[in-house]
Parts: C-alpha cells; sequence; structure tokens
C-alpha cells in the first residue's frame, strides 16, 4: 500500500512488508497523547450531528489489537464510544444471516463504535475452519462490499486496519503469555490451533485484501512487530479518516447559554 494523506493508490499484499520499523518509547508517548487529544476533539465534534463511524480491526492473533482498544478507551468518553469484541456468533446467532449481529451494532448520530474483529470473520476464520461452507464464503466478498457500501451512502465513516506480524514475533508473544500469569486469560486452544494454519490463513487474508479493499473502504495494512509503531500507525489512520473535513476546534458557548449564566451568576454582560 502506498498513500500520501492515506489516499490509497493500490491493494495492500501481506508479502509486500518487508520491515517492520520501530519506535522509540519517548517519542511514542508524546505523539500518541497528541493523537488521543486530537481523538478527543474528533468525538466532541461528532456530538449534536449525523457524524459517526466504525473502526474495523483485524489482525493475527497476539498482533496488538487489545493494545490499540485500550488506548482508545483511555482518551474517548464512553457515552459515546463503544467497542464490540467479536467471537463465534451466539446459538440464537447462527440461524441467522450473519451480517444481522453487526447491523445491530451500528452506531448512532455521534457515536463511536470499534469492532475488535468484524464481519471479516466470514472469509477468515470461518473459510479456514470450515465453519462456511465455500458458497457461503465465496459470496460473502460482494455481500461485505455491499454492506460498507450502504454504511458509506448513509454517511458512516470506516476504517479498517490490519495488523500483521511475523510468525516468529507471534511464537515469541505467545511465549510471552504462557510465563506472564496477567496475560494467560488471552489464550485459547483456537490460537494454538490457528498457528498451525498460517499458511492458509495467509491465502485467506490476501484474498480478503484483495476483493475488500475498495476505494471508499480501502484496508490500511499496519507492520506490528513493533507494538509502539503499529498503535501510532493505527491512530494516524484514525485521525485522518475519522476526522477529515471537521472543525475540531472548541465549539463557541451558545448565547443562550451564556446570557441564562450571567443571569443566574450575575455576571457582567
Amino acid at each position: 500500500m502506498k498513500s500520501k494523506g492515506l489516499i490509497v493508490t493500490k491493494r495492500p499484499r501481506l508479502a509486500a512488508i518487508t520491515k517492520h520499523p520501530t519506535v522509540a518509547f519517548g517519542d511514542y508517548e508524546r505523539r500518541l497523547q497528541r493523537m488521543q487529544s486530537t481523538m478527543r476533539s474528533i468525538q466532541q465534534a461528532y456530538l449534536g450531528t449525523r457524524e459517526r463511524a466504525v473502526v474495523v480491526l483485524e489482525g493475527w492473533d497476539t498482533a496488538g489489537k487489545g493494545g490499540i482498544v485500550r488506548r482508545l478507551g483511555w482518551a474517548m468518553d464512553p457515552r459515546s464510544f463503544t467497542v464490540y469484541p467479536i467471537a463465534a456468533p451466539l446459538p440464537h446467532e447462527k440461524g441467522k444471516h450473519y451480517l444481522q449481529r453487526f447491523w445491530e451494532k451500528l452506531p448512532d448520530p455521534g457515536q463511536t463504535v470499534v469492532f475488535d474483529r468484524s464481519w471479516y470473520g466470514r472469509v477468515l476464520v470461518e473459510r479456514v475452519e470450515g465453519f462456511a461452507t465455500k458458497r457461503e464464503w465465496q459470496r460473502a466478498y460482494e455481500e461485505i462490499n455491499q454492506f460498507e457500501r450502504i454504511m458509506v451512502a448513509d454517511g458512516i465513516r470506516i476504517a479498517k486496519c490490519f495488523l500483521h506480524i511475523t510468525p516468529a514475533e507471534q511464537v515469541r508473544r505467545f511465549k510471552d503469555r504462557l510465563t506472564n500469569p496477567l496475560k494467560r486469560w488471552k489464550l485459547s486452544y483456537e490460537d494454538f490451533r490457528n498457528r498451525s494454519r498460517w499458511a492458509d490463513y495467509e491465502v485467506a487474508i490476501e484474498d480478503m485484501l484483495e476483493k475488500t479493499s475498495t476505494k471508499q473502504t480501502p484496508w490500511f495494512l499496519i507492520p506490528s512487530n513493533d507494538k509502539l509503531y503499529g498503535r501510532l500507525a493505527v491512530f494516524t489512520v484514525l485521525v485522518e479518516l475519522l476526522g477529515r473535513g471537521l472543525r475540531l476546534k472548541p465549539r463557541p458557548l451558545d448565547p443562550k447559554i451564556a446570557d441564562m449564566a450571567r443571569q443566574l451568576f450575575d455576571l457582567p454582560s
């Protein structure tokens, strides 16, 4: 993926990532703090308007999606910010179209919604693990594109990021979770089963990127061997796409509120 001002000129490919940049911790903290502040301004600009946003986070197991979600949560007011961690469909959802549970979670005006994994499970885990038939996952590409076209037409801003790490880095992170008592809860049997099918997932990811990275809703492929760099890269995408065209300066005080305050508190005019 090449971009200028985050305008995608070609679809991203896993094989194109040959380097994983790093960032110094001090530089990371300064830049992250600035971008968190900008995200708060974007959120405030949405309030009282029809503006709303959907953030899609996909990536390899251990790629760092949770760390990004936490740092967004630290910055955003929870009254108009919601995170949905997506797992396997519940029993009552299995008999319905796979997109229905996502329709129900789309943001209201003024809101920002983050999907930690998403409807792309149909063409990733459900494809690779055989939970969807070949006919089902093959037709899902156009269903997903249409779903996202409808969202964009209705005024929803969409940012889609895939966090990419190398197999060796994933092994290192798995070992860290095994030995760190505070991280063991993140491990599951499925993590190791998925690891054994890395090549199959690579094919599925490449197909997903090729068929669903569109001009309106492009994929941003994030090199994430360095977690700090990955977080900054995702925040850069979010600030640009979710804040594009917005006035981010604080709104002036409503004259009616100012007049009432002067009367209530006996303030000079």
